[in-house]
């Protein structure tokens, strides 16, 4: 089963920035209840897009650099990145089917 994998700030440019494929990073936060319930629609779209597009989450309280170096403002925020450049910003809970038609255009 894919889920988003938890990363942090030394392991962004890594994992994210010189991925072969798009990945989303779901910057986030516990106390965060918007974050709550994105994370089931998130898990969800990580299982269907499994070998598409790579599901990362950054908790933006323990890994502070990263989410100021792209001036993540609000949570929950995600940000689409392909060929280590971002390509699309959501910010808010959004519907799985507004997600997916986002993640469609990112793969072309």
């Amino acid at each position: 089963m894919s889920k988003p994998t938890a990363i942090n700030d030394v392991e962004f440019e890594q994992k994210v920035l010189k991925a072969g494929s798009p990945v989303v990073v779901d910057f986030w936060a516990t106390w965060c209840q918007p974050c709550k319930m994105l994370a089931p629609v998130l898990d969800d779209l990580a299982e269907k897009y499994s070998g598409k597009i790579h599901f990362v989450k950054i908790d933006v309280d323990q890994n502070p650099k990263t989410p100021a170096k792209y001036n993540i403002m609000s949570i929950p925020t995600l940000l689409v990145f392909k060929n280590g450049q971002p390509v699309s910003h959501i910010v808010g809970f959004r519907p799985k089917e507004e997600l997916r038609r986002n993640f469609d255009a990112v793969l072309g």
